[in-house]
């Protein structure tokens, strides 16, 4: 009888997992809590939305000017398949199409996040503000006023937009890798959106703190299972039509509730229990 000896784990190995899992499951309640708080509050809802229908409005006319124009654009796109047999001139142009499309579609899911934050930047903080009134979290901040708010507001939004369309672009050339990248792509596109959704949301507290989006991401890299946790179910979301319409002002919540927990870590699992996330 071959007695199979494991080497043992380390001591901090099953509590490191519990502790991600519990985060990743917190960043998801803080989600949960925003919605809790805006479908309970129609004023909020109401506010949430008006800059949310506007970036829909326009972001889907761009989205259903580029399906349009898709046949000639993939065929200007590869001028050297013209040549090749029907099946592989077929292949390619397919392959170039579906990273096209999800290419466009990845940078339209996180430009209207950026647009709808833009446009409703002044409707967003308000928002915040309940909500850090409501959970008991300090709004106190460095009080930059309206106009240099604005600023870095517009600041923040054209760099993540710039950040969507670097990573598009991976994307695209991901996903022309044959089959791998049919199956990679989206997995990929999937996490990067949820994490830069997580810049995006953090954004009414960061900014009021002066912080900009390279600070932002050394912080949240410090707590990527939450960030995580918020930012894939808020990332899927927002692809089911009419649905952002509720999910970005809830986001708004909970994005200012993971902000706070990021930037006070110390007392976060006894305030997780306090605000019921």
């Amino acid at each position: 009888m071959i007695t199979v000896l494991s080497a043992p784990r380390p001591a901090g190995h099953d509590r490191e997992r519990r502790i991600t899992v519990s985060d990743f499951i917190a960043g998801a309640r803080n989600l949960g809590t925003g919605f809790g708080i805006i479908l309970r509050s129609p004023k909020l809802l109401a506010i949430g939305m008006v800059p949310a229908l506007l970036s829909a409005v326009l972001l889907l006319g761009g989205l259903g000017t580029l399906l349009y124009v898709s046949g000639d654009l993939i065929g200007w796109m590869t001028p050297f398949a013209d040549d090749w047999a029907l099946f592989w001139r077929r292949a390619i142009r397919i392959a170039v199409g579906i990273a096209l499309v999800g290419g466009a579609a990845v940078v339209g899911s996180l430009s209207f996040i950026a647009l709808t934050l833009l446009i409703g930047g002044p409707f967003y903080e308000h928002i915040a503000e309940v909500a850090e009134r409501r959970l008991g979290l300090d709004g106190t901040g460095e009080g930059a006023g309206w106009v240099r708010q604005a600023g870095r507001g517009l600041r923040d939004s054209v760099t993540l937009v710039l950040i969507a369309i670097a990573g598009a672009l991976v994307l695209f050339a991901v996903g022309l890798v044959p089959l791998a990248g049919q199956v990679t792509a989206p997995i990929l596109a999937v996490l990067f959106g949820a994490w830069v959704i997580g810049l995006e949301m953090v954004g009414p507290v960061f900014q009021r703190g002066g912080f900009r989006i390279g600070e932002r991401h050394r912080m949240l890299r410090r707590h990527r299972a939450r960030v995580l946790g918020f930012g894939l179910p808020t990332y899927l979301l927002c692809l089911v039509p009419v649905a952002q319409l509720v999910v970005i002002p809830s986001a708004v919540v909970g994005g200012t509730l993971l902000a706070h927990r990021v930037l006070d870590p110390a007392p976060a699992g006894s305030q997780d229990l306090q605000s019921g996330v």
